[in-house]
């Protein structure tokens, strides 16, 4: 029998073309032999819209956005509309309203099983300030960071920055809290660069971190599972640019993945321990990339984890597996597995007393 799957894209995020991306290329991978595939796209404002059954390939991003004639509540998700309920929703979401937990609440809440990590994972991975000081808690070792609200930082940017230089120092690398794909983050050397990062990245949220810069390498590995996570190869991120930002992601294509790494394996070793111990800090479950700092003198430093790292077939996260030996289309059948593993799991809890 077929797997019902739904497949959440889009989204009220910064981050929305990035969605639409990953959802056309797991569409093109999923087989139509073993998924009944249902798209349910969010737009820029925030409104459902549910397409119908998916019966070929789709070819670009445009035919993924629907018509207002298709709008749905999210509530009447696990309706028995049809045939049968969703077995499983792949939430292809990144950043905040889809990334951080919110989607995922409303899925616990109509009991729908769905793919990656869960309300807690999903918060605390997106809130850079929070995960840190979890990993600070499980003894994983750091670069310094500040953090600061927008209120804080109005009533007094001369203190902000002068905790930032004295506490940090330059360079310095200023971000959004609430945001991945590397939307509005700056690189400052000095005091007015600084004054400048914090503007740009209050366009994004109203929480900010400042993290130290230091010289090393940017490593990343991918974890997947449930209570076993099993990590893949490491890969290295090579930016011609000054740093790792959007347009060195998505736009100038001038950014080099080194699959696998050039480390050595006790260096692995390392990473691939920290990384499985960042995946159970947070309680993630299904997939996270764990992202590092390597120094030439091999001290390694976790820099944050992704817990929806981008996932087209060109991207870093896939790539490590398909390095591994986990190809794309079997890689999709996999967390979708782990999915269904984790919603079992899940039904062996006793809610009356």
């Amino acid at each position: 029998m077929k797997t019902k799957l739904g497949l959440l894209y889009g989204g009220k995020s910064a981050e929305h073309q990035v969605s639409m991306q990953t959802a056309l290329a797991v569409i093109k991978a999923l087989d139509i032999e073993k998924y009944d595939i249902h798209p349910i796209y969010i737009t820029e404002e925030g409104d459902w819209m549910n397409g119908p059954k998916l019966t070929g390939p789709v070819q670009n991003v445009k035919e993924l956005a629907f018509s207002g004639e298709s709008s749905v509540s999210p509530l009447a998700l696990n309706s028995a509309q049809d045939e049968q309920k969703f077995d499983v929703i792949f939430p292809l979401l990144h950043g905040p309203n889809g990334e951080d937990g919110t989607v995922q609440g409303m899925l616990e809440l109509i009991n729908l099983p769905y793919v990656g990590n869960g309300v807690l994972a999903s918060s605390a991975g997106m809130d850079k300030v929070i995960m840190k000081n979890l990993f600070a808690q499980a003894g994983l070792p750091q670069v310094g960071y500040n953090w600061f609200i927008r209120s804080e930082w109005e009533s007094n940017k001369t203190a902000a920055c002068e905790k930032v230089e004295s506490e940090l120092g330059y360079p310095c690398f200023v971000k959004p809290a609430n945001l991945g794909s590397s939307v509005g983050i700056s690189k400052a050397v000095n005091r007015d660069e600084l004054m400048a990062a914090f503007d740009e990245a209050f366009q994004f949220d109203r929480k900010v971190i400042v993290e130290e810069g230091v010289i090393a390498r940017e490593v990343e590995i991918g974890v997947m599972g449930n209570d076993t996570p099993e990590c893949s190869v490491a890969g290295e991120i090579i930016a011609k640019k000054d740093f790792y930002d959007y347009k060195a992601k998505y736009e100038d294509e001038d950014t080099v993945m080194v699959i696998p790494a050039e480390v050595t394996e006790s260096e692995y070793k390392m990473l691939s321990e920290m990384a499985v111990t960042s995946f159970k800090a947070l309680d993630c479950s299904g997939l996270v990339r764990a992202d590092f700092f390597l120094t030439k003198d091999g001290k390694a430093y976790i820099n944050e984890v992704n817990t929806m790292p981008g996932f087209t077939p060109y991207s870093m996260f896939p790539l490590l597996w398909k390095h591994t030996g986990v190809e794309y289309p079997e890689l999709i059948e996999r967390l979708v597995n782990l999915a269904k593993e984790r919603n079992d799991e899940k039904q062996k809890i006793k809610y009356t007393f």
